[in-house]
């Protein structure tokens, strides 16, 4: 018999809609049943595509005995972190503070009030891995409950204290001023703990840490550095040469499970791909390499193939599992390349690294092991024509995986999720000139302002089978209003740019405080957490106030409001000495205060060829920048005033408070940079 959840339209909430469990979802009706009833509550968060959420639930939610000490003794709430993100920050701080460590499945305990006591990640079904029994916690917790219940009350009310100070970044800036030894400052950390020989940095587990990427790359081009283009460069070479790189289908799984890149956590989400793309734009557009390029596009096609709806809109995320395995979707026996491409076998098993035994568990993850040119010399073809025959072994191997059991696809859309992608829509475009990925980006954009706006002119943050639901989070607003700044550059419409000055100030009125110049998680209006939390780290996902930091001085300049370009500028001195301390943690806020550091070129295009100039500019590296551009003078924008349009198109760049003398071509202008 289903649970409540069948009413939810959460992928990970309806897995578990049939459990024995009676799990509520976060809401009024559950918390207001705990307080009734004086119960614990147990909050089980995860998503759709973990792996050890499946298990515990095959394990211990799906269990008759198990859920009925649950159903006896708790009010039990299943939350999607991806629907409920703000939720998930406080419980995961409130486990990281007890524990020491978190991850999903995350399993906490709560007062009927939702003051977290006590929490945990993953726990088996008979004691195991230095982890008692989930059994076990259930009974000692229901115990403690019935018998020091005011113990555990002042210990969830000092926890949820803690966790109140622990939010209180802003305030008054003890950071000096900025200065350029801060830039190298950061470049050294990074270089401290980057793996030389296999890219990226730290030991395994490995993530891709773009935003390093990105900050080595343009610390590398403006001082020309080329350790740490090196580094940067090195660090992408081994992802797209490794597991964590579908080889056949294009797309990145979340993170490498050793050094070596070869064996990843098989899922696929969206934010990974829009950061990975944005990263190999920048890397193109400096190198030309056309690897590249390659990985961009096929990426691409790998998420308008598996991960887009029929709209323009982007799902969630593939599953790590498929068939009740990890990875058994992406893995290969070396007899079946040989049964699919016949004679071209031995190509695809040099490409590949395939080999009878496997490199992981017995078989085979493709990984790229011989590249182009070694291929063409092993076999003796022109590169052209050996390029050729890999589209078509590539072809083959992809119709043959389709008939496979699929991972499951959580095909919820996320409106911040989609912002992401929609910039690396805009950023593809301008490193590749493929208009297909212009007008994507636009078709996106349409459909996101479509079905994410709110009746108020607020935004929702998620939407799944024709309904939008809960309120819009930060990084919903803060990721948009960059994506609307990023489409306005790559088409010139500066309708874009209105939408985000509106949304700015919205974010400045609902998630701002006086005397504060970080921003809240949530909206001021959002009534159902026990705190309020601003969120600064730099994850997997930018911070949204990291991303507010650019939004504010960009649009700062683009409209002259000088108290926005203040506002973002006392954000880095916020928290200025822990980004250059750890750069690693807060890789787009680094990036951030190099802009500063470095100073932010104002480009301008005016004049009948104002589209193609506009392109041929996109096409550069070039790291800081703010562009406009137009046909004719447009005195709405401040940095449009006074650039006449006849008879020739212009190219006007001011930079530190300096302008240089209009020219009419780009080579021009990037003379003046």
């Amino acid at each position: 018999m289903p649970n409540r959840l069948q009413n939810e339209t959460s992928p990970y909430l309806l897995q578990h809609a049939h459990n024995p469990v009676d799990w509520y979802p976060w809401g009024d009706e559950a918390l207001a049943v705990a307080r009734t009833e004086q119960k614990p509550i147990l909050v089980s968060i995860g998503y759709a595509a973990c792996h050890w959420c499946h298990v515990m639930e095959r394990e211990s939610f799906e269990n008759p005995s198990v859920a009925a000490t649950m159903n006896k003794h708790f009010i039990n709430i299943k939350i999607d972190r991806e629907e409920r993100p703000d939720l998930d920050h406080i419980y995961m701080d409130a486990v990281q503070s007890m524990t020491g460590s978190g991850g999903w499945p995350l399993n906490v305990f709560l007062t009927p009030e939702g003051k977290p006591f006590y929490g945990g990640t993953y726990f088996p079904p008979q004691a195991a891995f230095n982890r008692p029994s989930w059994s076990d916690v259930l009974a000692g917790v229901a115990n403690a409950w019935r018998e020091r219940r005011e113990d555990i009350s002042q210990q969830a009310e000092n926890l949820t204290q803690h966790l109140q100070q622990s939010s209180n970044f802003g305030g008054k800036s003890d950071f000096p001023f900025f200065h350029e030894d801060l830039v190298h400052q950061m470049a050294t950390e990074l270089l401290k703990t980057a793996d030389k020989i296999e890219g990226g940095f730290g030991r395994a587990p490995k993530f891709p840490q773009t935003n390093s990427i990105a900050y080595l790359l343009r610390y590398g081009h403006i001082y020309n550095d080329q350790d740490a283009i090196k580094q940067a460069l090195l660090s992408l070479d081994k992802m797209i040469e490794g597991g964590i790189y579908d080889q056949i289908g294009g797309g990145l799984a979340r993170y490498s499970t050793d050094n070596e890149w070869l064996v990843p956590h098989f899922e696929k989400m969206l934010y990974d791909q829009a950061l990975f793309i944005a990263v190999l734009a920048d890397a193109f557009q400096l190198t030309q390499k056309p690897v590249y390029r390659e990985v961009i596009i096929q990426t691409m096609d790998f998420l308008q193939r598996e991960l887009m709806s029929p709209e323009a809109a982007f799902y969630a995320a593939l599953d790590a599992d498929s068939e009740g395995e990890e990875g058994k979707f992406y893995v290969w026996e070396k007899g079946e390349i040989e049964e699919v491409l016949g004679e071209d076998a031995p190509i695809a098993i040099d490409r590949f690294g395939i080999t009878a035994d496997g490199n992981w568990e017995g078989i085979n993850i493709l990984t790229r092991s011989m590249n182009l040119h070694w291929l063409s010399l092993k076999y003796e073809m022109d590169e052209s024509v050996m390029e050729e025959k890999l589209i078509e072994i590539t072809a083959r191997l992809i119709a043959r995986r389709a008939g496979r059991v699929r991972p499951g696809l959580d095909d919820k859309q996320i409106l911040s999720w989609n912002a992401l992608m929609n910039i690396a829509c805009s950023k593809a475009f301008a490193a590749t000139g493929i208009e297909e990925y212009r007008d994507l980006a636009v078709r996106n954009m349409n459909w996101m302002l479509a079905v994410f706006t709110r009746p108020d002119g607020g935004l929702y943050h998620t939407y799944k089978a024709g309904i939008a639901k809960f309120p819009g989070f930060l990084d919903d607003y803060a990721y948009l209003v960059q994506a609307l700044i990023y489409i306005q550059e790559i088409t010139g419409d500066h309708d874009y740019l209105d939408r985000a000055a509106k949304l700015t100030g919205r974010v400045i009125d609902d998630f701002g405080e006086e005397g504060n110049q970080l921003f809240y998680y949530t909206f001021k209006e959002q009534g159902d957490v026990v705190v309020r939390k601003r969120e600064i780290y730099d994850g997997a996902q930018p911070s949204g106030n990291a991303v507010m930091v650019l939004n504010l001085y960009y649009l700062g300049v683009v409209f002259d409001k000088p108290q926005w370009q203040q506002q973002s500028a006392e954000m880095l001195e916020t928290i200025g000495k822990t980004i250059v301390r750890y750069p690693g943690s807060f890789g787009f806020w680094a990036i951030e205060l190099f802009r500063k550091v470095r100073g932010c070129a104002e480009i301008v295009v005016v004049g009948p060829q104002a589209d193609a100039l506009r392109s041929e500019i996109l096409a550069n590296f070039i790291p800081f920048r703010i562009l406009q551009s137009a046909t004719h003078e447009n005195n709405a924008y401040p940095l449009l005033r006074k650039k006449p349009s006849e008879p020739d198109t212009l190219i006007y760049v001011c930079q530190n408070y300096s302008c240089s003398q209009p020219v009419a071509s780009v080579g021009e202008m990037l003379l003046q940079l």
